[in-house]
């Protein structure tokens, strides 16, 4: 493949511009009333990470030790900060199926059982070579039903096969960063194949991956088999339940000017990523509001749905830290006072019930629908 210009790497970062441009123009938030905010937090949980040498991997026993560490710390750090229905902060575990070790996997799955978060499929390939749509199809289906082995995961309304929730590895989701990091242009016929009910990948900004849809929550474009689907598609709405899975599910993707340089505003992006450099914080949740991410017809019902890399050791602070306990303090209090506002610390798959629910129609409290069409194969105890 031909080097790109750099006029065209400008591009296909800020491709999405011209959309962020038109929703801070069309959109409105919610009117007087109460206010859901729906949180939940993407995890790309590789206990391998080494930030100094990417591509290589820690030794076994450090990554057990680092898993060791999160399952002790994590529930003693964030315990006491609840949401409306008192539950806690929790994260999805996108596990990479490349990097599957049984003893970690184990680990993982009874710090989600004992109710901290749920464990989904993440998985990088076509790193040195484009990878195969046959490989991409065996990968995914033997992953699937080894985290079912597990007991993780879930099956639509308590029965039938597997589904899972899934993050693509470097973003590039049905090979979207021009035949990088992928190279399975069927990819999201066979995500949908083998049981994917939701992609939680997007917003990958500044990565080449990203596509101009922004700030939403829909199907994609048919067909399936085309290369991206996703960068196109219908809103999910109420009154009209999705038929095309897996559901692109979004998180805010804003510009914003927070930043000065010699008493000048400087634009930077906003893509809800959590890390040691750019922790949660109230106004960063301000800009989460504005994205104003909902199904459409029921703009009371905010979706924030955030990512990080959990075992990345730089960001330790900023998962269980006092960088995040200020802001779970922080934002409970501010709650607390604004009667309007109602929290709900969600999973991945505790989501996309939620946005189901609202595309039924269905009303009241969108923390009841937290099980609503998909269900845990093995429940877990309330943390």
């Amino acid at each position: 493949m031909a080097p790109m210009s750099k006029s065209a790497k400008l591009w296909h970062t800020l491709r999405w511009l011209p959309s962020f441009v038109l929703q801070r123009l069309a959109r409105r938030g919610p009117g007087r009333g109460q206010v859901d905010l729906i949180f939940a937090l993407a995890d790309h949980f590789e206990p391998g990470i080494l930030p100094e040498a990417p591509g290589q991997a820690a030794p076994l026993h450090e990554q057990e030790r680092r898993l060791e560490r999160w399952c002790r710390e994590y529930p003693q750090a964030l315990t006491e900060f609840r949401d409306s229905d008192g539950y806690p902060f929790r994260h999805t575990f996108f596990y990479p199926a490349e990097q599957y070790q049984q003893e970690l996997i184990e680990g993982i799955a009874a710090h989600c059982q004992a109710g901290w978060g749920e464990l989904e499929i993440h998985l990088h390939h076509g790193i040195t070579a484009p990878d195969t749509s046959e490989n991409t199809r065996h990968v995914l289906s033997e992953y699937r039903d080894t985290l079912v082995r597990h007991g993780c995961l879930s099956r639509w309304q308590g029965s039938g096969p597997p589904r899972y929730a899934f993050v693509h590895g470097n973003w590039a989701l049905a090979n979207s960063a021009q035949g990088r990091f992928c190279g399975v242009d069927d990819e999201m016929q066979i995500l949908a194949e083998t049981g994917c009910y939701a992609d939680l990948t997007m917003p990958s900004a500044p990565s080449r991956a990203q596509v101009a849809k922004i700030n939403s929550l829909y199907e994609c474009v048919l067909p399936l088999q085309q290369r991206a689907p996703h960068r196109k598609g219908r809103n999910l709405r109420c009154g009209h339940a999705p038929q095309i899975f897996p559901l692109i599910v979004q998180g805010p993707l804003m510009l914003t000017f927070r930043e000065r340089r010699n008493g000048l505003p400087l634009p930077s992006i906003e893509n809800a990523e959590l890390s040691g450099k750019n922790p949660a914080s109230l106004d960063r949740l301000s800009l989460w509001k504005q994205a104003a991410v909902c199904v459409q017809g029921r703009p009371d019902w905010i979706f924030i749905k955030l990512h990080c890399h959990g075992m990345d050791p730089r960001d330790e602070a900023a998962m269980f830290g006092p960088p995040m306990q200020r802001f779970l303090g922080e934002l409970i209090a501010a709650a607390r006072v604004d009667g309007a506002c109602r929290l709900h610390f969600t999973t991945a798959r505790e989501m996309v019930n939620i946005i189901l629910a609202a595309c039924d129609d269905q009303q009241g409290d969108p923390g009841k629908y937290r099980d609503y069409r998909f269900r845990l194969i093995t429940p877990p105890k309330r943390a």
